[in-house]
């Protein structure tokens, strides 16, 4: 149907229920027990650098927002849930201040470079931590042991260097080095379980992607159960591979992406030379999701098609 300069297709015209203010806050709820061991196994340090980052996102929202003469609109959670995701995916040994350019960048560059919210093509948090690794190499690889707080490797890295593993037990309840956020596998889990119990989110990507990684696991030779309780394998299915705004949105198109996603993070993982590949593996299938929205999405009879 035409009118004017207006084109309107027949349905389905994609809608939610949820409010974004929310959805936002839903997944703050989510992320919180992951977020409570990471100050609980970390202490102090972690506290600092989580709120650190989440104050330095808020205010580079705030600031930016102000400098385009758009409303400024910080309390639907978009910004504190950016900042908090950041934090997560960083060492507890990092400098505060390399928190905060972390937090700027992924507001700036991940978020409002592109008009703000809903536009952005790659999921932010993980712009700024994309930023930090190429800049701060060293001081994204440096993890410290939450009992006695020295120096050691990730689960990943010990596996992929020395090949000793790490118990289940360990790395479901997060006892092990790692970033603040990515050590826990069961509480992630529990903030997952949540969100699809809400319909935040569907369990389209986040099935998909474990289950690819557990399967090429099994073909290739390594421990599936290891792989999926390590790293920020859970953190990345359930919080960051399904932002609505970076993903497909059809079922096929969501299947395919956590499809491509395991797939990618296993590669890396096994023959990378970064122990870890959830950042690569989203941001990559970020740059496809277009793509994939474009052949997954069903015909419909009547459609008028864009010119």
């Amino acid at each position: 149907m035409e009118h004017g300069n207006l084109v309107v297709s027949s349905s389905p015209h994609i809608r939610s229920k949820e409010s974004v203010n929310s959805i936002m806050y839903n997944v703050i709820i989510a992320l919180l027990p992951a977020t409570v061991a990471a100050i609980y196994f970390f202490r102090l340090r972690a506290f600092l650098l989580i709120a650190v980052s989440i104050i330095a996102a808020i205010a580079a929202e705030a600031i930016i927002l102000k400098i385009r003469k758009k409303p400024i609109a910080i309390n639907d959670g978009s910004a504190i849930i950016t900042g908090l995701l950041l934090a997560l995916t960083i060492s507890p040994a990092m400098p505060l201040w390399m928190a905060v350019v972390g937090s700027v960048v992924s507001i700036g560059i991940g978020k409002q470079v592109y008009g703000g919210l809903g536009s952005n093509p790659f999921n932010p948090a993980l712009v700024g931590r994309a930023f930090l690794i190429i800049t701060f190499p060293v001081q994204m690889t440096t993890w410290i042991n939450p009992i006695d707080g020295l120096a050691t490797a990730t689960p990943l890295g010990l596996q992929k260097m020395e090949g000793i593993g790490t118990g289940y037990l360990e790395l479901l309840l997060g006892n092990v080095g790692g970033s603040l956020g990515e050590t826990s596998a069961l509480l992630l889990l529990i903030g997952g379980l949540y969100l699809i119990y809400k319909g935040i989110i569907r369990w389209y990507i986040p099935v998909s992607y474990l289950g690819t990684v557990a399967a090429m696991s099994l073909i290739l030779g390594s421990d599936p159960i290891f792989q999926l309780l390590s790293g920020g394998l859970m953190l990345g299915a359930f919080f960051m591979a399904t932002d609505m705004v970076t993903s497909p949105v059809t079922k096929k198109g969501q299947l395919i992406f956590g499809i491509g996603a395991g797939l990618i993070t296993i590669i890396v993982r096994l023959y990378g030379g970064y122990p870890e590949g959830v950042l690569f593996s989203i941001l990559l299938m970020n740059i496809f999701t277009p793509i994939i929205d474009k052949y997954a999405m069903p015909k419909i009879y009547g459609e008028v098609k864009s010119k």
